[in-house]
């Protein structure tokens, strides 16, 4: 039975519930971020520690927190784990705390870490809530790098800094800027939504089989 949960969080948080292209949540850092794979890997690791973080932090304290003032409290916690990231970059990999910039502090108004603390963590158990913050971190950063893939290889050329392309390959240039972010964003989305069954038919099935 516990095995069926995790694997359902996972699939979920992977693929069914994107909170990229499904619930279209976190789009700010996946356009401003993925000109480069390095960029986006790191500010996924990131994501995927604040977010499992701070859901199991909120699923153990949700007990003894008032309802009146949990979101105020989990703005608290989420903000205490995007400093020590902010922190451990600037300490360790202060070029690229320089590259990602204000994105590294905005991720405390990533829509993906509230929506997941407030509508599982607050209901959930610690270590299930901690797995669905791992699963949703990650479907945000398997997107954020499939979209990096493409607009570095066309935009430079090149594969987490390695030149792949040789001087034959005309770079384009849109790649790397805001359009090709756009771009990109919305052919995953397209693909993704037309290989998932609409929310319609997923509502239709769950009747059938209440």
């Amino acid at each position: 039975m516990a095995n069926k949960k995790v694997k359902k969080i996972f699939t979920l948080g992977l693929w069914q519930d994107n909170p990229i292209y499904r619930q279209i949540l976190g789009i700010c850092s996946a356009l401003a971020v993925t000109n480069l794979m390095l960029n986006s890997l790191v500010m996924g690791i990131g994501l995927i520690f604040v977010t499992s973080f701070s859901e199991l932090t909120v699923s153990i304290l949700r007990n003894y927190t008032p309802k009146h003032i949990r979101m105020m409290v989990q703005v608290l916690i989420i903000s205490s784990f995007v400093i020590i990231v902010d922190i451990v970059l600037k300490a360790y990999y202060p070029s690229m705390s320089k590259a990602l910039g204000p994105y590294v502090g905005l991720i405390i108004t990533n829509c993906i870490i509230m929506g997941r603390c407030e509508s599982y963590a607050q209901n959930n158990k610690p270590l299930y809530s901690f797995l669905d913050g791992i699963a949703s971190g990650a479907g945000y950063a398997i997107i954020l790098l499939i979209i990096a893939f493409f607009r570095e290889l066309l935009g430079f050329g090149s594969i987490f800094g390695i030149q792949v392309l040789g001087e034959w390959f005309t770079k384009w240039t849109i790649m790397v800027m805001a359009p090709g972010a756009f771009f990109m964003l919305g052919i995953v989305i397209w693909i993704a939504r037309s290989l998932l069954p609409s929310e319609e038919e997923d509502s239709l099935k769950g009747e059938a089989v209440s």
